[in-house]
């Protein structure tokens, strides 16, 4: 089998998947989808922006608590108090 010849059976099998994708299971909503305004792609952006600054920010609430405070309030709590006070 030459090289030509390979190559025609992988693109024939390519386009044999290809063919089906607007039919059957996620045929309908393919065909509904629809490209997004300005104005709804900017109140995405708003809202992934926002979820990804308060994720983010008790994220680092959570590192400061646990690598600062923790072990502050966990030595006080045990008695045995930091070397410089916080």
């Amino acid at each position: 089998m030459t090289v030509v010849d390979r190559a025609r059976r992988v693109q024939d099998a390519l386009d044999g998947h290809l063919r089906n994708v607007g039919h059957g299971k996620f045929g309908r909503i393919l065909r509904m989808a629809r490209k997004p305004d300005v104005d709804e792609y900017v109140k995405v952006l708003q809202v992934t922006f926002l979820g990804a600054v308060l994720i983010g920010g008790i994220g680092f609430a959570l590192y400061i608590f646990f690598t600062v405070l923790g072990p502050w309030v966990w030595g006080q709590l045990m008695g045995l108090g930091l070397p410089g006070g916080l």
